[in-house]
């Protein structure tokens, strides 16, 4: 069973800093792929950033790319998410989730797909201009 636990998150003006962090506790083989997605009302589901725990490989979508970092600590149960230079259209609900990817590759895919095995519950970012 796969647990995850959301912190971080809350207000800032554009041009600010946040961190999310999500720990972790389960299958380590579920959670080989760790990530960020990201949903607004209305809009559709957004794969923000993920993480291969086997070697350290990152995907990032477009729209944070240069902005945002995701990482993990050395026991691979947590996963961090630092968002920098944000801006209004970042606003909304953040969800850690797993995926137990067999690669890097497949890891990427789930963002890109929007496929996941499990997500958090959730953490609010508000972006104010």
């Amino acid at each position: 069973q796969v647990q995850l636990q959301e912190s971080g998150g809350g207000s800032v003006q554009a041009g600010g800093s946040l961190n999310l962090s999500c720990a972790t506790s389960g299958n380590f083989g579920s959670m080989l792929c760790m990530g960020w997605f990201r949903q607004t009302p209305g809009k559709e589901r957004e794969g923000v950033a993920v993480i291969y725990s086997l070697g350290g490989m990152t995907y990032y979508a477009d729209s944070v790319k240069g902005r945002f970092t995701i990482s993990q600590d050395n026991a691979k149960t947590t996963v961090y998410l630092e968002m920098n230079s944000l801006k209004p259209e970042d606003t909304a609900q953040y969800y850690c989730s797993t995926l137990p990817a067999a690669s890097w590759y497949t890891c990427a895919n789930g963002a890109r797909n929007l496929v996941f095995g499990h997500l958090g519950q959730g953490t609010q970012v508000t972006v104010s201009s």
